[in-house]
Formats: C-alpha cells, structure tokens, sequence
C-alpha cells in the first residue's frame, strides 16, 4: 500500500519523503518515483521508534512544510491453522506498529499544521475493523484503533483547517495479502485500490470505503445480536503465513 500510493504521487514537481525499515526495499521504491518525475528524501527508520522518527519528520516540515502525512506501515498476523491463540507477541506487535506506528507519524507533525492551518493527514484503516475477525483479533483490535483515532482526529482537526481521511480497505492483492489462507471477498488489484483511496483523498473526504460491499457486510455483521455475528465470524476461516 505505502509503495503504491507513494508512486501514485511520484511526478515532476512533487517532493517525497519516503519512510521504511528496509533501506533496499525503500531505496526501490525511491528509484521508480525518481523516475517518474519526483524529488525523493528517504528515511530508515522503523515507526515504532517514535523519538528518533519524530525528530526527523519535524526538521524536514520545518524546512518544507508537508501538504499531505499517510502514515501506511502495517504487518498482520492470526491464529494458527488449528485456531492457536496469537499470544501476546503477535498481538501486541500489531498494535504497535499499525496504531501506535501511525501516531508516531502523526503526532510530531500536528503542531506545526495547526500553527499553519493547513494539510491533511490520511489513516488507513481496515474492513477488520468495522467487526473483529475471529482469527485475527490483534489485528482487527489495531486498525479499529486506527478508525477510531482518525475519526476523532477529524472532528478535532476540521475547524483549524487540516483536513483528516480514514480509508477504510478490503481485502487487496500485495505481499501481505498472499500469505492469507482463506477466503478474500470482493479482493481488488493494488493498482484499482490506490486509484480509490487517491481519489477520496484528492478530494479530502472524510472516509474512503472500499470495495463498499464487503465493509457493508461487515457492518450488518456487527448490528446483529453478539451470538449471530460470533458465529458467522467463526465460519470466516483463515489463517496467516508468520512473517518471512
């Protein structure tokens, strides 16, 4: 996602700046936005380190102000194939990287933007979100918390003139993606949901949804009586592939 929406940016005039934890896999990245046009700045940093990565986003913004933050880190995990707990390493480490990872890009930038009175900040979020996946409730738990801190960040953040975007994904076709084992309802190619989140986001809307069907399933889940949308959630099998 974050390598896709990067280079859906990438053109003559823009300016990037590019986080990642892997330097080769960022370095490829930058060289394809490069390509296309864009002025890139990298920085190797792993977004759970909120000091160091802080300090850097708030000398680059002071020398050339961010128009837009989409802080888009992410890892998953889930059960074992016999329905094994997580544990706490897995779940919390989701925690961490895709809620608390994204605050730590965030947070340092907010002052100078309400100083400004200008930008936007885009949160992905997740359809896991909407109702907790029974074999991934770190997971779920982490990008509930994201919608969550997006939407009050709007309310919030609406009146001083920064514009806030909490996408909202299904399932997408990427790296993540392959190591899933189970059914992937209305799934999409990456390049379909980079086009729909740039979309919402040009427009600064307020939620991207997509595809919309399956976040409204999701939803109709979660009305349900708690027994109902426990069971239909236990027959959405799956499990994840650890992390290579």
């Amino acid at each position: 996602m974050g390598a896709g929406l990067a280079e859906s940016y990438a053109a003559a005039g823009n300016r990037l700046l590019l986080v990642g934890r892997d330097a080769g896999r960022l370095a490829a990245v930058a060289d394809r936005c490069r390509a296309a046009g864009a002025t890139v700045e990298l920085g190797v940093f792993d977004v759970k380190e909120a000091e160091p990565l802080g300090t850097w986003l708030r000398e680059r913004d002071a020398a050339t102000p961010f128009d837009i933050v989409i802080p888009a880190a992410g890892i998953s995990a889930g059960t074992g194939p016999d329905g094994t707990p997580e544990g706490l390493a897995n779940a919390a480490g989701q925690v961490r990287t895709n809620l608390i990872g994204a605050m730590n890009v965030v947070e340092p930038l907010l002052p100078a933007m309400i100083a400004r009175g200008a930008g936007q900040v885009v949160l992905i979020s997740s359809t896991a979100a909407l109702r907790g996946l029974a074999y991934s409730p770190g997971y779920s738990a982490s990008k509930a918390g994201v919608r969550a801190y997006g939407e009050g960040l709007r309310a919030l953040l609406a009146p001083r003139g920064i514009a806030v975007t909490v996408v909202v994904p299904g399932f997408f076709d990427t790296p993540m993606t392959d190591r899933w084992h189970g059914p992937t309802p209305f799934m999409v190619g990456l390049d379909r949901m980079v086009r729909a989140i740039r979309a919402g986001v040009d427009r600064r809307r307020a939620r991207v949804t997509f595809p919309r069907l399956l976040a409204l399933g999701q939803q109709a889940t979660d009305l349900m009586p708690a027994f109902l949308g426990d069971r239909i959630m236990r027959g959405f099998r799956f499990h994840i592939d650890p992390a290579s």
